[in-house]
């Protein structure tokens, strides 16, 4: 059998520990032979491949960001190429593609398994938000940073008496926020699934100064918003692939409550850092065991999933139950940060 592996979006800290997994899976266990397509789904279109042998993937296992590069590819050149991708696939005698990627990646999976190539996708983002699964590698990672920056963050505040705005991925889903948070003690979090209240957030920050606390620590989301009529948070529009362009809110926000409350306010935008790196050994095993079943599931014929992690098993879901939604913080477990509040 032939493999195909693409790594599709934005870098995520595990994608390399993928790779090497499907490569040492096929070759050692089965005798298969591993061929990847350079910067994602642009390199299937325009047939850029490249031969993986265990030697190609020796010491990726620590390394972060992918080996075969990645490239976003916007919505309607995926549409109008499927007919291209299948021809080059079958052209390299594809067998099996194991796309590596989010929502967008794993979207543009489906719409090739649909047109009938056999495809096993594997989960991949930092902001954690695909449906189906517990955990996807690269979040652990994501959270361990955030978490050490904000650590950092809470001297520097305490000794200025500042309050300090720390924001983080999460442009749907609130989970790097919301782990981040309660891991580095954060006194307030902001995420997309709930719009904040200026008010109530000023309040806090008065609150806390007004019974002698030395600094406040806010972590807010990147897609965090105010409630509607609120705030005034600048429009960015979308970029070529559909996407909100975001303007900062969490500066933006900054800026607010130095108005409303007097105190002094600095802002922290972690950024591409959340993203880089050598991963934690958490998503070195998790992007391993991902590899691993998926290459078994393409040798079994279970193609058209998603591997997911349920538990601590790995499963195979319907690729398309797991894009049918994104999965965003629940009630509960925004209702657990509460306590933690203010």
């Amino acid at each position: 059998m032939r493999i195909g592996i693409l790594t599709g979006g934005g870098d995520c800290p595990g994608l390399n520990a993928v790779i090497r997994s499907v490569v040492r899976t096929a070759t050692t266990q089965y005798g298969s032979s591993v061929i990847g397509f350079r910067d994602g789904w642009r390199g299937l279109l325009e047939d850029r491949a490249t031969p993986l042998d265990v030697a190609a993937v020796d010491g990726l296992l620590t390394r972060g960001g992918t080996t075969l590069g990645s490239a976003r590819v916007a919505p309607e050149k995926l549409h109008a190429g499927l007919r291209d991708m299948t021809a080059v696939l079958a052209a390299h005698g594809v067998d099996v593609l194991i796309p590596i990627g989010g929502e967008g990646t794993l979207t543009a999976a489906h719409l090739l398994s649909e047109a009938g190539v056999p495809v096993v996708g594997i989960p991949k983002t930092i902001d954690n938000d695909i449906d189906c699964t517990d955990l996807t590698f690269g979040f652990d990672t994501a959270v361990s940073i955030a978490t050490e920056m904000i650590d950092r963050l809470h001297t520097t505040a305490e000794s200025h008496q500042r309050v300090l705005l720390v924001e983080v991925m999460g442009r749907h889903a609130g989970w790097i926020a919301l782990h981040a948070g309660l891991a580095a003690g954060a006194h307030l979090t902001l995420v997309p699934e709930e719009p904040f209240d200026v008010a109530e957030v000023a309040k806090i920050v008065e609150d806390r100064f007004a019974r002698g606390d030395s600094h406040v620590i806010g972590v807010v989301a990147e897609g965090a918003a105010p409630l509607p009529g609120t705030m005034l948070v600048r429009d960015g529009g979308v970029d070529e692939y559909g996407h909100k362009r975001f303007t900062g809110v969490a500066q933006q926000l900054g800026e607010e409550l130095e108005r409303r409350t007097g105190k002094e306010v600095r802002t922290t935008v972690l950024g591409h850092v959340q993203r880089g790196g050598t991963p934690t050994s958490f998503d070195r095993v998790l992007a391993t065991r991902f590899g691993l079943h998926a290459t078994v599931a393409a040798h079994e014929g279970s193609v058209g999933r998603m591997v997911a992690l349920r538990g601590t098993e790995i499963e195979l879901v319907p690729l398309a139950d797991a894009v049918a939604r994104l999965k965003t913080v629940t009630p509960s477990r925004l209702a657990e940060t509460l306590a933690f509040t203010g």
